[in-house]
């Protein structure tokens, strides 16, 4: 009996070749062919995969993709899709995955890093302080992507929660206004980080009124996450409870 292929959707990680997980690196490494987001993916990723074909579907439409899945995979051969960040988050991995079904064609997912974590790596940031914010609100602005009326930029911002907002850097004046009058004051601290554990990565602090004015300032207009919330700049914040002498675990007494 012949062999049948797989397709693997792996996450590339955010920008810095070696934060892929060693997963997505072993799966990259044995690949025969690669499908790669190519505007937005590391090319020094490919260094993994030397011997497989490789495919950048920037310049391939949805059915190209799915055609170049089937057709290797149906020879037998192994397919990683790599996709930018994590996969599960703005990838397009679920009209993927739903055709390859269809086609009865197996397939998984390896995690990545997304920039949201790697934005917060490179600035020593904790999104959940005790006391601060307990919740990461992950989203985007509508553009030629719809988003759903309950999940608006201002129905958000009423929670004044830490809130990583991707996709959205062409707009930051109209971001600036809706996250004020959803209810995060003004002065709030907010920051811009443009590619994000790339050799290139900038990263600027503001507040949320001078978001526009930091874009402006220092030409940035795509590829960046915006990030709001006390969070991002504050010194005063409860400790944690876990390491409290008075807190007692299943791993340790509380001291009296």
């Amino acid at each position: 009996m012949s062999k049948t292929g797989m397709v693997h959707f792996v996450g590339a990680g955010c920008g810095a070749a070696d934060l892929i997980t060693i997963r997505g690196a072993n799966l990259l490494k044995e690949a025969d062919t690669v499908i790669y987001a190519g505007s937005l993916v590391n090319p020094e990723l490919l260094t993994y995969c030397p011997e497989a074909k490789v495919y950048n579907s920037a310049y391939m439409t949805l059915e190209e993709v799915l055609s170049r899945m089937l057709l290797d995979v149906r020879e037998g051969k192994d397919v990683v899709r790599l996709h930018t960040g994590d996969p599960s988050v703005y990838g397009a991995i679920r009209e993927q995955m739903d055709a390859l079904k269809a086609e009865g064609i197996c397939y998984d997912s390896c995690p990545g890093v997304s920039a949201c974590f790697g934005a917060a790596a490179s600035l020593n940031l904790e999104y959940t302080l005790p006391g601060i914010s307990q919740s990461l609100i992950i989203t985007r602005m509508e553009g030629r992507t719809a988003v759903p009326e309950k999940e608006s930029i201002e129905s958000f911002a009423a929670h004044e929660a830490t809130m990583a907002i991707y996709l959205s850097t062409s707009m930051l004046g109209e971001l600036q206004r809706r996250l004020m009058a959803g209810g995060y004051p003004a002065t709030t601290p907010a920051a811009i980080v443009y590619k994000a554990t790339w050799p290139e990565e900038e990263a600027y602090f503001g507040t949320v009124e001078t978001l526009e004015e930091i874009g402006q300032a220092h030409k940035i207009t795509k590829t960046a996450l915006i990030l709001v919330g006390q969070a991002l700049k504050t010194a005063s914040y409860d400790k944690s409870r876990l390491y409290a002498a008075d807190f007692s675990t299943e791993y340790r007494e509380k001291s009296l």
